[in-house]
């Protein structure tokens, strides 16, 4: 039986930056360089980002992200490696997100995707996340699908 772990840790950790490779070649694979919007390692270290990792035998196969500014929260940099896609690892992640961000006073997170990534908008859609008019830097993106969560207060149920 393996042991998972889902835990904050420095988008500096070891495994992380392999993580951060695949998850940029892969939406590279799908998406031109202008429609990628990829958060640098840089960005995942300032203030107001919080680093979720998924490990699993202490093996670091999956990571989210959450940035919080004061014009909101959004998820960033949720990917989980090839080998471990289908054990749950992204529902723990976003589980664990969700819940930082209803500790942190949040009411809704924000997200963007690609219209090619149908398994990450099905999981955001069986979560909760609605799709919403796309917002910042995404607005002219053609490809860019855009989703919020609004967030209940602790021990209510997500609407």
């Amino acid at each position: 039986m393996s042991l998972v772990s889902i835990a904050l840790e420095s988008p500096r950790s070891v495994g992380i930056a392999e993580l951060l490779r695949a998850g940029e070649a892969y939406a590279e694979s799908l998406y031109p360089a202008e429609e990628n919007f990829i958060l640098p390692v840089e960005a995942l270290e300032k203030p107001g980002v919080a680093v979720f990792v998924a490990r699993v035998d202490g093996v670091a196969l999956g990571m989210a992200a959450l940035v919080v500014t004061d014009s909101g929260a959004e998820l960033k940099r949720l990917y989980v490696a090839d080998a471990a896609r289908g054990r749950g690892l992204a529902a723990r992640l976003l589980d664990a997100l969700e819940e930082n961000a209803r500790a942190a006073g949040v009411t809704s997170i924000r997200l963007e995707t690609g219209n090619r990534s149908l398994a990450a908008i099905t999981l955001y859609e069986k979560r909760g996340y609605s799709h919403i008019p796309r917002f910042g830097e995404y607005t002219d993106s053609a490809s860019s699908v855009c989703m919020e969560l609004v967030l209940r207060s602790p021990g209510r149920r997500d609407a």
